[in-house]
């Protein structure tokens, strides 16, 4: 589930918030959480309102909850519109119960069980409101401040779960070395497969039958995905302008897209599509062809996933001067509207819908966007419903 812009730095989930009473008034007034949110959006001030009707939460007596739990539920419509909701009602039902009858254990009690990093962030949204309420006098400050307090100690409870959990190290200061480690942990099995798949696939330990071709592909198309998992969360991980080799050297265009082929030629034939390549006439050139091969793969392997009938081309194309042309199109349904407007937006997650998107996490694209920019390009481009989409960019590359 996406949670957006909101939800808290990882290394503060952790963080103990002390549990205010009246005596803190004037303190909570002056700290900066008590400063809330930016005005909330017309929809949910119209939920603030003291005379409007507030649909009931069931098993929530407290009106005060209530009234937070559909506020907060009005604010994420206006920042998300209506995907990634279906799990937010019942973890806010569950944390405002918990707050209400003082046992956190309504919200362990959720099947499925919700994340833990979404739960914290709606327990903080909750709090945010209960703030602005106090803030307004539209409710006794006692009331008020008795009930952020019992909703600290659910979140507190949250808390002492998450860092239970085995992976809490992830989270901690040292999370990025150890996701690191993790990721290259996984690339010697997994290149290891490739070359033993592929080399089956050849014939090297004798002749296959159609049953055993076949299963070698699953194999090969599992490993490469994984594979381009475990590459791209390492690129991440990097300054965004940051390439594995500072200085371009001179390279082969034709060779670089040979390699491209030799590793997409699998996939292609899983799905029974062609895949065709069309070379520059000038083929020395002077950059980054590591950086080049791996946006070409990005680029390919998206079209091959998303394209079930017809050809996948992949155009090297000389234009004025030193410049290179690269353009990736395919025969595929075209790019959803819907999933245009978050295209290049890492760590996104489907909202369920049944229409494709380019990646559960959205790195894939989101990197090639990266490395087209380090290069000092830019990745555009064009799609239309049944007509497919062409994906492109231009770079610098002079003769060597």
């Amino acid at each position: 589930m996406f949670v957006g812009p909101y939800l808290r730095n990882a290394s503060a989930v952790s963080s103990h918030r002390p549990v205010p009473d009246q005596s803190q008034t004037a303190q909570l007034q002056q700290s900066p959480r008590a400063q809330g949110p930016p005005p909330p959006p017309a929809a949910a001030r119209r939920v603030s309102d003291p005379g409007a009707v507030i649909a009931p939460v069931t098993g929530v007596t407290s009106r005060l909850l209530t009234r937070a739990i559909r506020r907060v539920e009005a604010r994420w419509r206006e920042l998300y519109g209506g995907t990634d909701i279906a799990d937010i009602p019942r973890i806010l039902a569950a944390a405002a119960l918990a707050a209400d009858r003082g046992d956190a254990s309504f919200i362990e009690s959720l099947t499925p069980r919700p994340a833990l990093r979404v739960s914290l962030h709606l327990v903080d949204l909750l709090e945010d409101e209960l703030l602005a309420v106090w803030r307004r006098g539209d409710t006794a400050a006692s009331q008020v401040l008795q009930t952020i307090a019992r909703l600290r100690l659910v979140r507190a409870a949250i808390e002492r779960r998450f860092q239970h959990l085995p992976g809490a190290p992830l989270v901690g200061i040292d999370g990025l070395e150890f996701l690191i480690e993790f990721v290259h942990d996984m690339r010697s099995p997994l290149n290891s497969l490739l070359l033993l798949a592929d080399r089956l696939q050849q014939g090297w330990s004798g002749p296959l039958t159609p049953l055993q071709l076949r299963q070698l592909r699953l194999i090969y198309a599992a490993s490469h995905a994984l594979n381009t998992v475990t590459s791209n969360a390492l690129q991440m991980t990097r300054e965004w302008n940051q390439l594995e080799e500072p200085e371009a050297r001179p390279f082969s265009v034709t060779k670089l897209l040979s390699e491209v082929q030799d590793v997409v030629r699998t996939l292609a034939a899983q799905k029974g599509l062609e895949v065709n390549f069309i070379r520059p006439n000038v083929d020395r050139r002077l950059g980054h062809p590591i950086e080049l091969n791996r946006i070409l793969l990005n680029l390919v392997t998206n079209a091959l996933k998303f394209t079930r009938t017809g050809t996948i081309t992949v155009n090297a194309t000389d234009r004025d001067g030193s410049h290179v042309e690269f353009a990736v199109q395919d025969t595929g349904p075209g790019i959803h509207s819907a999933a245009q407007e978050t295209l290049f937006q890492p760590f996104r997650r489907s909202s369920g819908a049944r229409r494709a998107t380019f990646s559960s996490t959205g790195l894939g694209l989101a990197i090639t966007q990266r490395l087209v920019a380090a290069l000092g390009g830019q990745l555009k481009y064009e799609t239309g419903p049944g007509k497919g989409t062409l994906f492109f960019f231009t770079l610098d590359l002079p003769v060597a």
